[in-house]
């Protein structure tokens, strides 16, 4: 069975189902990318949810300068276009610069624009002149009204293929929190909102230089937005988090995906 290529339109109101965009972190091989992804797909398949591979092809955004950030730009780019080929899904990844817009979407269908940079205005031009659709994630600094002007510079350049996804404030310097008001204040603008579990879950600026996290609290973020209206989910997930090369202290194990996603079809299914 094969999943009906997805486009932003579709997504609200895909049979009353909330959509996934999952994977692992940073593309660090073709098995991990491969088993994910099949693994995921048949989760979604089974409960009819429309769902979107993610992988970073590189880690721009990292606080020691030893840390992994990819096995190559064009490697990982085609790891990522295989896996939607082969199970016939649509792919996301991260761009960083204007530049790499035009590079990475001949690779996904769908272009995130990281927290850190979702003021970037000729990043976003970049992301929204490329045709594909555009996930643009609300900075950990920003209210949720003013990403209405970051859905407007995409907007402005024809392309409403445009999602916005929620993943946490900063509150104090090594955590964070989601106020789940963002979630009908960022729809009011007519783009589906998703809401990044797995990010929003970090602790930051470790004294370490690596990025904590809080898995613990997955399920219970995740059932509080299936319960808020979020019409998409994000998380990321690997099989062996342990020995994941990036943000392994806050995704989800790939063995628990399944009985958490059953968990929150029957929440979304009591709405």
């Amino acid at each position: 069975m094969k999943q009906t290529p997805l486009s932003m339109k579709m997504i609200p109101s895909s049979k009353n189902n909330f959509f996934l965009i999952a994977g692992p972190c940073v593309v660090e091989s073709e098995s991990i990318v491969l088993e994910t992804a099949s693994a995921v797909n048949d989760i979604c398949l089974k409960y009819d949810i429309p769902y979107i591979f993610k992988s970073s092809y590189r880690k721009a955004n990292r606080s020691k300068l030893a840390s992994f950030t990819g096995v190559g730009d064009t490697t990982a780019l085609e790891i990522i276009k295989q896996a939607g080929l082969s199970l016939q899904i649509p792919t996301l990844t991260d761009i960083h610069t204007a530049e790499e817009a035009a590079l990475a979407a001949g690779y996904v269908d769908v272009l995130q624009i990281p927290a850190f940079l979702c003021r970037q205005t000729d990043l976003l031009i970049a992301a929204a002149r490329t045709g594909k659709a555009v996930n643009i994630k609300k900075g950990q600094f920003m209210s949720a009204f003013s990403m209405k002007f970051a859905v407007e510079k995409v907007f402005a350049e024809g392309n409403n293929e445009v999602m916005l996804t929620e993943r946490g404030s900063m509150f104090g310097y090594n955590d964070l929190v989601v106020d789940f008001r963002n979630i009908p204040i960022m729809k009011s603008f007519g783009v589906p909102v998703v809401v990044d579990i797995t990010h929003a879950l970090q602790k930051p600026n470790s004294e370490s230089g690596v990025t904590g996290g809080q898995p613990e609290m997955i399920e219970t973020l995740a059932k509080a937005a299936i319960a808020c209206g979020a019409d998409g989910l994000f998380i990321e997930t690997h099989p062996e988090p342990a020995r994941a090369l990036s943000d392994g202290a806050n995704m989800l194990p790939l063995n628990k995906m399944k009985t958490l996603i059953e968990k929150l079809v029957k929440i979304r299914k009591s709405l």
